[in-house]
């Protein structure tokens, strides 16, 4: 695969060193400059119709701005084409890497961290769905007949239970320093692919709307991503920090097989995302801060889980680097995703136009607001990082499967029972 080559502030986004890519880039910059020099004609030209000018020197000035308008005309239309052209090229060059990320497929990534360890039982386990139903908590058949299959509704204490999750969750982040969001759920095409994603590509994971230029979000990333959009910030506000509680859509295009059965992979759930804006500096400082927080939140409720330092092969476009969380569901009797941790660096930033003002040139302000800062002092790419504080779905897989009791019932783990009315317990519905 050809190497992508990074560009500085201000400059055109990355493109790939292939021919075809070169050549598009190259015919680009010249088209931009052609449009350029014919509209500094054109000023020019309408700048010497300023003043008293003999009728046929005004006449000549006329045909000459009218053609230059033309040519300007076709030339645009051309430009346009060509950054489109351009654009795609773009979309289809991930990130570079950190030099630390292991080569190779997900099974060459490398464990940082495991916490805990296999629950033993003396009792036939059961997995989230037989749980499930005989706690009457969810129910597929039904969302199957009024959505489609990867559906479900979740009933009674699950509800409670998904309530309690996102609202631990937002709490205990916020006292990171986290500003709480709920972000809209549907976005524009070019805000989804400015993040890195491809919402029209082949088996894409994203669902878009017929006869417009909108997605439904399949995470908070994007909206959060976008919250700064073409915004110059000021150094002093950095880092910004939100904790996002959004819904998220997901074709699963691929997607089949008893691994992925029940709510450990649906196409609309809940989830409560961490995003950083930071100084290019501090990036792998707020990386690890990221994944800490994910830990603690897990060992806190008292799941078994490892910590893996993903290969290059499992990175999505934008991550620079990525760590995983998987934990260990017992009824599903293998580890499985339940969040993740990347630096994206400047990948998001540069398409997004999201900079700051280094502090030697700028005002005494902390706006984020969008606008243009400071008159001087060069300006440049903020980083941006993600995280999952609760994918929903997959944590309530992993609280049924690993505490339940021998008769029937799930011991609703400490953290969250104040979020829960003080339930300590859920008891089955059906003997």
């Amino acid at each position: 695969m050809p190497s992508p080559t990074t560009s500085g502030p201000g400059t055109l986004p990355p493109i790939w060193t292939s021919s075809s890519s070169s050549t598009i880039s190259t015919s680009h910059c010249r088209r931009w400059q052609e449009v350029e020099r014919l509209r500094a004609e054109r000023n020019a030209v309408a700048n010497k119709m300023k003043g008293k000018l003999d009728p046929s020197v005004r006449q000549a000035l006329v045909e000459e701005g009218k053609n230059l308008k033309e040519g300007l005309i076709a030339l645009e239309e051309d430009l346009v084409q060509l950054t489109d052209k351009l654009q795609l090229e773009a979309q289809s060059i991930p990130n570079t890497t950190h030099p630390d990320v292991p080569v190779g497929g997900e099974e060459s990534s490398v464990l940082r961290k495991e916490v805990g360890s296999q629950r033993s039982f003396n009792f036939a386990i059961k997995d989230h769905l037989q749980l499930g139903k005989e706690l009457d908590l969810f129910d597929f058949d039904a969302a199957a007949e009024v959505s489609g299959s990867k559906f479900y509704y979740l009933k009674n204490e699950a509800v409670l239970l998904e309530m309690a999750l996102v609202n631990w969750a937002i709490s205990e982040v916020s006292k990171k320093g986290f500003t709480p969001l709920i972000t809209p759920e549907i976005v524009r095409s070019s805000v989804v692919e400015k993040c890195g994603f491809q919402p029209r590509a082949k088996n894409t994971q994203v669902y878009s709307i017929e006869d417009s230029d909108q997605c439904l979000i399949g995470t908070a990333e994007i909206p959060v991503g976008g919250i700064h959009m073409d915004s110059i910030l000021a150094e002093s506000a950095l880092p910004l920090k939100y904790v996002a509680y959004s819904h998220c859509f997901r074709t699963e295009a691929g997607a089949a097989g008893a691994a992925t059965r029940g709510l450990y992979r649906v196409h609309q759930f809940s989830k409560v995302e961490m995003f950083i804006f930071c100084r290019p500096e501090e990036s792998g400082k707020w990386h690890e801060e990221l994944i800490t927080i994910e830990e603690d939140l897990y060992a806190s409720l008292g799941l078994h889980f490892k910590t893996l330092d993903m290969a290059t092969g499992d990175l999505g476009a934008p991550a620079y680097r990525k760590f995983d969380i998987e934990a260990w569901m017992p009824g599903l009797e293998r580890y499985g995703e339940i969040s993740s941790a990347s630096n994206c660096t400047d990948y998001q930033s540069r398409r997004l136009g999201i900079r700051y003002r280094p502090s030697p040139s700028e005002p005494p302000s902390t706006s984020t607001k969008k606008g243009k800062g400071a008159a001087s002092g060069p300006t440049q790419f903020v980083h941006t990082l993600n995280a999952t504080a609760v994918a929903v779905p997959r944590l309530i897989v992993c609280i049924l499967e690993n505490f339940q009791q021998g008769d029937g019932s799930i011991v609703v783990p400490e953290p969250l029972r104040p979020y829960m009315g003080g339930l300590e317990l859920l008891s089955p519905k059906f003997k």
